[in-house]
């Protein structure tokens, strides 16, 4: 059985096909935001093609970087890249790979992907963070992801931390995304996050907003480990000791929630995973 898995982020947007639970093919390319959805479509169609001559798709499974209304199963927007409100990309993807398709926001599916195969297995409930582009968060129950009445639960991204703030993309002032993601790291301060988090001084001030952000989901969930994934994990100690110090400090005196804090061991392919194994949930074939 193979299942085609796809993550749509910010930054770059990534296929893998699964035979099994085997990952055979992958391949990764940078996002064209000024092209938007058809430039990226264009690309995956390409792929996709390319990998039909020889592999069957018998179900794919999508994580994408934004909002998406899993009931109607439509993308609501992306605050990164233009034209993709209510984009009919499940349609347009079961079309060009001939198999059914299933999508998700791409934290929910991270949150399935290190759950199941990663950094997550046999931790419920999880909480996942991609600390990336953006922020988001998936919440993993022993019962599957939960994701609200409206299927927006998890989206840490625009709480607001700093009351007054910068203003997010958005249009809300402090959001953690504004004060904590990729992109704003970048547009702030002149570099990017990967160079930013080499500077122990720098750390030690962004662990402190990173720390209000996951105060957060530790007092409303009490997860028993919150995993982040996204480029800026890969940091390591570098950024995973400070920050398990800064939450100490923070979390309220009287409570013994954990604070198991750990980078995601599937790297960039948590998202992959996480898509097989929706489309494994959604058409167990």
């Amino acid at each position: 059985m193979n299942t085609l898995a796809i993550d749509i982020g910010g930054t770059k947007f990534s296929l893998a096909l699964f035979a099994g639970e085997e990952m055979v093919l992958r391949e990764s390319r940078q996002t064209d935001r000024a092209g938007g959805p058809r430039s990226m479509l264009s690309q995956i169609e390409g792929i996709i093609s390319a990998w039909k001559q020889e592999h069957p798709i018998h179900r794919c499974g999508i994580g994408f970087g934004g909002p998406v209304d899993f009931g109607q199963q439509k993308i609501t927007l992306s605050t990164h890249v233009e034209g993709w409100a209510q984009n009919p990309l499940v349609e347009t993807v079961r079309q060009i790979a001939g198999a059914p398709v299933v999508v998700d926001n791409d934290a929910n599916v991270g949150a399935l992907g290190e759950g199941i195969y990663g950094a997550g297995i046999g931790t419920r409930p999880l909480f996942y963070m991609t600390l990336s582009t953006g922020i988001g968060g998936g919440i993993l129950t022993e019962y599957g992801i939960y994701r609200g009445a409206d299927w927006y639960a998890g989206e840490i991204g625009h709480l607001t931390i700093r009351p007054g703030g910068p203003e997010c993309l958005c249009g809300a002032y402090g959001c953690f995304e504004r004060l904590c993601c990729g992109l704003w790291l970048e547009r702030d301060h002149g570099k990017p996050a990967k160079e930013l988090i080499e500077d122990p001084a720098f750390v030690d001030r962004y662990v402190v907003d990173l720390s209000l952000g996951l105060k957060a989901a530790i007092m409303i969930l009490n997860p028993m480990r919150i995993v982040i994934g996204g480029g800026i994990s890969k940091a390591g100690d570098k950024l995973f000791v400070p920050l398990r110090a800064e939450l100490r400090k923070q979390i309220t005196g009287w409570s013994r929630a954990r604070i198991d804090v750990v980078p995601a061991t599937l790297a960039d392919d948590s998202v992959l995973y996480g898509a097989l194994a929706l489309a494994k949930e959604t058409y167990p074939l």
